[in-house]
């Protein structure tokens, strides 16, 4: 007789591969970017618009480079630096819009396009989708910024020296005086504090509506924090709400060095101090907020469906 086939043994079938959370989540930040590919199209569109008016603007550097030549060293390093520090401010600026739209869109995106009813029946739980959402204004943006702004500076130095080429310019003098490295330091230090942790409040509130309206995500988001402000101000006659909410919005520094008396400082040495950042009482009451809004959400997303 022949032996039964080991094929239909049970034993021989093997279960499938799991993916761990880590790789899970990982994937699931890489759908995030696939889907809302303005997260770095648009800060990369923004650089280019900067670029080509850094260039057109070198058509006076010589001008200028002489000019500068005859003021005094402070004078003149400030000159220097400033094109690079409009260029940081503008990149910061942008990180802060690209987090609200993307923010306020995360989760009511999917309910409109009805792609929530594909994404629920992955193995991807409702707790890693909504943490890989929060992580693109909290972690993926300051890191692209940075790394975007980097990259400008970079250009522009170049740029610089190759028209400076021939003029009489000392072209190693034009690098030293140029502090990036610190520039990149100090840039994406603000970037993870100021404007990622401290308004880490505002960008969750955002995801919990985005989570919960069915029209005008920003108009519902906004409805309350209005409210709470009127009533304050009629009631106590005061604006305390509405200035933390503000402050929170814009990153304000005071949070995190009392002492800079400059919008995008350049010295790491002095401006940077996490310790004092992390010892602000604000901050560690802001993140328990923000870590109750994402709870809720999780828990909105859960018993959600298309719109």
């Amino acid at each position: 007789m022949n032996k039964p086939s080991n094929l239909a043994s049970p034993s021989s079938y093997l279960a499938p591969a799991t993916m761990s959370p880590v790789r899970l989540f990982y994937w699931s930040v890489r759908r995030e970017l696939w889907e809302s590919r303005y997260v770095y199209i648009g800060p990369l569109v923004i650089a280019g618009i900067f670029l080509f008016g850094f260039l057109v603007s070198m058509i006076r550097l010589r001008v200028t480079m002489h000019w500068a030549s005859a003021l005094d060293p402070a004078t003149q390093h400030a000159a220097i630096e400033m094109p690079y520090d409009i260029a940081a401010g503008i990149m910061m600026a942008t990180a802060i819009l690209v987090s609200l739209f993307y923010c306020g869109d995360a989760l009511y995106g999917e309910r409109r396009d009805r792609s929530i009813l594909f994404w629920k029946s992955l193995p991807v739980s409702d707790f890693t989708t909504v943490l890989a959402k929060a992580s693109i204004p909290l972690l993926i943006l300051p890191l692209l910024i940075s790394v975007i702004t980097g990259v400008m500076h970079l250009v522009m130095l170049l740029w610089s020296s190759v028209l400076l080429l021939g003029s009489g310019v000392n072209i190693a003098g034009l690098w030293a005086q140029l502090p990036l490295f610190r520039m990149w330091l100090l840039m994406l230090y603000h970037l993870l504090t100021a404007h990622a942790l401290w308004p880490a409040p505002v960008y969750c509130w955002l995801l919990l509506v985005s989570g919960w309206a069915r029209r005008a995500t920003f108009l519902w988001a906004a409805l309350p924090i209005v409210a709470i402000a009127g009533l304050e101000k009629l009631v106590f006659h005061s604006a305390r709400f509405a200035a933390m909410v503000g402050a929170r919005f814009i990153g304000s520094t005071s949070s995190i060095a009392s002492t800079a008396p400059e919008v995008w400082p350049t010295d790491p040495m002095t401006h940077i101090t996490p310790g004092m950042f992390l010892s602000t009482p604000g901050l560690w009451i802001g993140l328990a907020v923000a870590v109750a809004f994402l709870v809720a959400a999780v828990r909105l997303r859960r018993y959600q469906g298309p719109i």
